[in-house]
This record gives C-alpha cells, structure tokens and sequence, in this order.
C-alpha cells in the first residue's frame, strides 16, 4: 500500500479536547485504530452541534460515509488529552472531505490525521444530494 499522506486544511472550523479513555486502548496499550476513527466521529458531531447540525440533517440533507483514512504519526496513552481539529478538504458537488488532526498538548506532539469522505444523502428518497451552500460558506466565514 502506498504511504497515506493526509494533507492538513489552511483553515480549521472546529476544535474540541477529548480524553483518551481506557476503552479507547488496545493490546499494544495505546490508542487503538478503531477507537481513532470514533474520536473522529465525536469530533464530527461536537462540530455539527455547534453549528446546529446533526448527521441526518444538515440544511435538510443527511450525510453519510462513503470512505475513511487515517494516518497514524505517534502513539497516544490512557489519560492523554488530545486537541482535535476539523476542517473540510476536497469539495465535490454531492460529497466533501472532512479533514481531522488529533495532537496532543503537553508535548505538541500530533497523533493522527483522519480524513473521511461525506456524501450528501436524502435518508428518505434514498438519493444523492448536491451539498447545501449554507454548509460550504463554513470554510469561507471561518
């Protein structure tokens, strides 16, 4: 597989501080793959919250993932406070990326960089979406 490089937006529309809790660690005792890619859902939705969002709406649209990638910088412990970043990368007409960066404070040192591809989905026809403009002018206010 080719090395992952997940490259970081110029602008950052959300950030929030998760623990890293003791389910979160694997039997490597550090942060499991799994469990970095549910910090970045929590991630995702403390930042729809915000901006009076939720995943099944968004100015009348769902959303759902279509794909994920993280890629791992260094290890994360139990205990450890991670800073969490999101911003949009790639923009599509139906579908946009969310770009995640995960670094924790006491020595600066990032975690991981997650992006996950999100389609603009219509739950109840059961059909693609063009992405709401509302939702777009985020990356431009911020």
């Amino acid at each position: 597989m080719e090395k992952v490089n997940i490259t970081l937006p110029e602008t950052w529309l959300f950030e929030t501080v998760l623990p890293v809790r003791i389910g979160d660690i694997n039997y490597g005792n550090h942060l499991a793959n799994d469990a970095v890619l549910r910090l970045a859902h929590e991630v995702r939705l403390q930042f729809l919250t915000a901006h009076h969002y939720s995943e099944m709406n968004v100015e009348n649209v769902g959303l759902i993932m279509a794909n994920a990638v993280i890629q791992f910088v260094n290890q994360a412990f139990y205990g450890d406070e991670l800073l969490c970043k999101i911003g949009l990368g790639h923009t599509g007409k139906t579908s946009f990326d969310l770009i995640t960066q995960m670094i924790r404070p006491k020595d600066n040192k990032e975690i991981a960089r997650i992006k996950t591809g999100m389609v603009c989905f219509d739950y109840t026809q059961q059909k693609v979406q063009a992405i709401p403009q509302a939702f777009l002018q985020l990356a431009v206010s911020s």
